[in-house]
């Protein structure tokens, strides 16, 4: 499917394909954090959209629009049409200069970049109908309680992904007493049994600390040694191909 992202201005901003990457990652020792897989999957499940300059908010805790002050390094406002203060309560507006459009029957979830939190401020999230929508939304950030925050350049602003229309409402959770599951209890028992052993080893043994972290789960197995069919370790995301002007 298309994910077309149509840039308002010849200067918008560069969006990537979000890395799986993430600094508080890296620094986790011996690189625990990147064999929670779930963990690494959700870091680059979009693309993101980043900064195109460096900039601070400092919000003095009012509520009106003009307790937020937005500078650039230079001590100027950025230009009203890329960063502004809209609605007040700490909240920064991005402009994101594009219009995105999505096919028939999917949206766009924008967030933050996922599992990369910030001191001080957090992304607004929202999910929009792309697939009809005649114009540009916005991403929105609210500064958690009054102080400054600083944004880089080159830093993502918002990450986006398509989510199909209203799919939720389809969906019925349903409350199973475990005991009329045979097949998964058992399943659940075989895999607390391993974990408990692990937890006995860890600090005596090297091969337990190689098995950690779900490391079933990490290479797509059942605790029955099963491979599963369709796993995925590693989300390879199309970077976005400016198409030349003048082309339908």
């Amino acid at each position: 499917m298309k994910l077309t992202c149509y840039a308002l201005r010849p200067d918008a901003p560069v969006i990537r394909a979000a890395p799986p990457t993430r600094r508080w990652m890296d620094a986790v020792i011996d690189n625990h954090a990147y064999r929670c897989l779930p963990l690494t999957i959700a870091n680059s499940h979009g693309w993101e959209v980043l900064a195109p300059f460096a900039f601070s908010a400092t919000w003095g805790g009012g509520d009106r629009p003009e307790a937020l002050t937005l500078r650039r390094d230079d001590g100027t406002p950025p230009p009203a049409h890329v960063v502004a203060s809209h609605f007040g309560y700490g909240i920064v507006t991005i402009h994101l200069g594009y219009l995105f459009r999505t096919e028939p029957g999917f949206d766009v979830f924008a967030t933050g970049s996922v599992n990369d939190a910030r001191d001080g401020v957090a992304p607004l999230s929202g999910v929009v109908e792309t697939d009809w929508l005649p114009y540009p939304f916005t991403m929105n950030w609210k500064l958690t309680r009054p102080g400054t925050v600083r944004f880089e350049r080159d830093e993502p602003v918002c990450m986006v992904f398509p989510v199909p229309h209203a799919t939720l409402e389809d969906v019925e959770p349903e409350i199973v007493d475990l005991r009329d599951a045979p097949e998964i209890d058992r399943a659940l028992r075989a895999w607390q049994s391993r974990r408990a052993e692990f937890a006995r080893e860890l600090y005596h043994a090297p091969k337990a600390l190689k098995d950690a972290w779900q490391r079933d789960y990490f290479v797509g197995r059942t605790g029955d040694g099963e491979a599963v069919p369709q796993h995925v370790t590693r989300l390879r995301l199309k970077e976005p191909v400016r198409r030349p002007r003048g082309r339908g």
